[in-house]
């Protein structure tokens, strides 16, 4: 059967989480796996375990806190409030926030690992060549770890497109601006509608497992590997 006008609409308002999502945390993590992979201090340690928190918090334990730090009533709430006349919690900027936090680890720790496996001494050789800091990642760490950000981003995409317990505390289920492909298909088995929640949660199946065939068959299954 066709995809409804609805559905349509479910799967292009996932895409565009998940993407603007995958963007962001490729812009945060880089800086961030670098600096944990380059570090080894209580510090560096504190802000690894934070960073792999979601793998072990019940996505719901996640989402309260993020839907009070979120709640118009706190700081940030009023702040966004009052720079967009919009409220943040159950919007799609909430979605993309919670989406952020709770999909870093798949991000931060595929890097991470790429980092820390660089030939030793590299960089310092690029340095001595005259390279900087810009330089030698552009020229030297991004073209040794350019699979580990397809990994990473890959990840980050498909663990978004997946996740239910959070976007659910913070986006609830407004079609149009929060109800995502996990929530439409919660919404789905809740009103019975079988055949239309089949249709939903295989297409998931098969794209979340196209996604790690190729990520097995390009890099191996080390590349994509989260820590814990």
């Amino acid at each position: 059967m066709p995809l409804s006008p609805s559905e349509m609409d479910v799967i292009g308002l996932t895409a565009a989480l998940a993407g603007t999502t995958t963007f962001i945390l490729l812009l945060v993590g880089t800086p961030l796996a670098w600096w944990l992979a380059t570090r080894n201090s209580n510090a560096s340690a504190l802000v690894e375990s934070l960073v792999a928190l979601p793998l072990v918090l019940p996505p719901t334990v996640l989402g309260f806190y993020l839907l009070l730090a979120l709640a118009p009533d706190s700081p940030l709430g009023q702040l966004w409030q009052q720079l967009t006349g919009t409220r943040l919690a159950f919007s799609f900027s909430a979605l993309v926030i919670g989406s952020v936090v709770y999909s870093l680890p798949f991000v931060v720790q595929p890097l991470q690992s790429a980092f820390q496996n660089l030939p030793a001494g590299m960089l310092q050789a690029a340095a001595t060549l005259g390279a900087n800091p810009l330089d030698q990642f552009r020229n030297v760490v991004f073209p040794m770890t350019r699979r580990s950000f397809v990994t990473a981003a890959s990840l980050g995409f498909a663990h978004t497109v997946g996740e239910f317990g959070v976007v659910l505390m913070i986006g609830g289920n407004i079609p149009g601006e929060t109800q995502v492909l996990s929530i439409a298909l919660f919404d789905k088995v809740e009103t019975l509608q079988f055949d239309e929640a089949h249709r939903l949660a295989i297409g998931l199946v098969a794209f979340s497992l196209a996604l790690l065939f190729l990520i097995y068959r390009k890099n191996g299954p080390a590349a994509w590997r989260v820590r814990t």
